[in-house]
């Protein structure tokens, strides 16, 4: 497959500026790739297409507000940091991006905070925008974790080309959401309310919970045309014994199991037997799915409408079929579907 294959016209007004009203009530466009069927639903209805021991697989990572906005010591030149992970906590390290990545040296502090009440050194040079940055910070970690979250800002797309509000550190994050550590929130799982879990439980309806911490690697640009040159960035995956245990059970049954989002469908599929069964795992994958892919554990899938030449609008069309994907966009275009994290969804079946 090919870079341009996953090029198309999508009006900007489509692509989601805001969460719907509620979170189970953004629509839903059903997908039958036996028989090629294309329905109009609202998501919570999505209840009608799962019975009895069906099992939902879901990402229970949690977004933090990794994105802070500070100044450059003398020139006082505006820095943005987008925060990735945590590489030292008794020594306050972190691996980060900045932007405008030319203007900060090593050496180089940066001020955050109306007060410059957070401080950082610039001590390494990672990549061409990575840094890595050490806080000054004299008190307990637990309190440095604090005041920095406080000046960040949840990491909402740029595509999203608004303030944000109080609404957004709820609403980008899914209501399962424990362990954190992604600054890419799960989106195909905002689409879950309490209420509707609650609903699919008493239906009998079984939840995995696997952890994925997701990158920006999902928005980073492709640059080759060639697709199996792309190199993905690597993304940590903790899955335990438990959901192993209610995946397989389920895959023996017969029963249909659904990955929900992108995020969960690559992880088990990067720890997976040779005979198709779901195994625990802990580490790192950078692992790119583009069709055509065979699939092991995941009998359906749910996820959001992608914006053009993303790796998770690839990742869904080796799912639900390159040309029946492509063709389902279109009709979502016509239809006046919603794209992109706070966008619509579709169940792939």
């Amino acid at each position: 497959m090919k870079l341009s294959q996953f090029k198309f016209n999508l009006p900007e007004e489509q692509i989601a500026q805001f969460p719907s009203g509620n979170r189970d009530e953004s629509r839903l466009m059903v997908i039958n790739r036996k028989t090629g069927s294309v329905e109009h639903k609202i998501f919570k209805e999505i209840l009608n297409y799962f019975d009895d021991k069906d099992v939902f697989i879901f990402n229970d990572t949690m977004v933090f507000p990794s994105r802070l906005y500070g100044n450059k010591e003398k020139t006082g030149a505006k820095i943005e940091v987008f925060l990735l992970r945590e590489l030292n906590q008794e020594m306050r390290l972190w691996d980060v991006l900045v932007d405008p990545a030319r203007k900060i040296r090593i050496g180089n502090k940066l001020y955050f905070g109306e007060d410059d009440s957070m401080v950082a050194e610039v001590i390494d040079n990672t990549t061409s925008r990575g840094r890595t940055l050490r806080f000054l910070y004299d008190s307990t970690h637990e309190e440095f974790k604090k005041s920095l979250y406080l000046l960040g800002k949840m990491p909402v797309p740029i595509y999203v080309k608004r303030e944000l509000t109080p609404e957004d550190a709820e609403r980008y994050q899914t209501v399962f959401a424990r362990n954190e550590g992604a600054v890419i929130a799960p989106a195909a799982g905002f689409h879950f309310s309490l209420e509707l879990l609650k609903r699919m439980e008493i239906k009998g309806c079984e939840f995995a919970y696997i952890t994925i911490h997701s990158g920006l690697g999902n928005f980073r640009e492709i640059d080759v045309e060639d697709l199996t040159k792309h190199k993905m960035d690597s993304e940590e995956i903790i899955i335990s014994e438990e959901p192993v245990n209610i995946v397989n059970k389920a895959k023996k049954e017969r029963k249909q199991i659904c990955a929900v989002g992108t995020s969960v469908m690559r992880a088990i599929e990067s720890s997976v037997t040779t005979k198709g069964f779901l195994t625990e795992y802990r580490g790192w994958t950078n692992k790119f799915i583009f069709p055509p892919y065979g699939f092991s554990v995941a009998s359906c899938h749910i996820t959001n409408f992608h914006l053009p030449l993303s790796t998770m609008l690839m990742q869904t069309a080796a799912f639900g079929g390159y040309n029946l994907i492509m063709d389902c966009y279109q009709t979502a275009i016509k239809e006046g579907y919603r794209f992109g994290a706070y966008g619509d969804a579709m169940l792939i079946l």
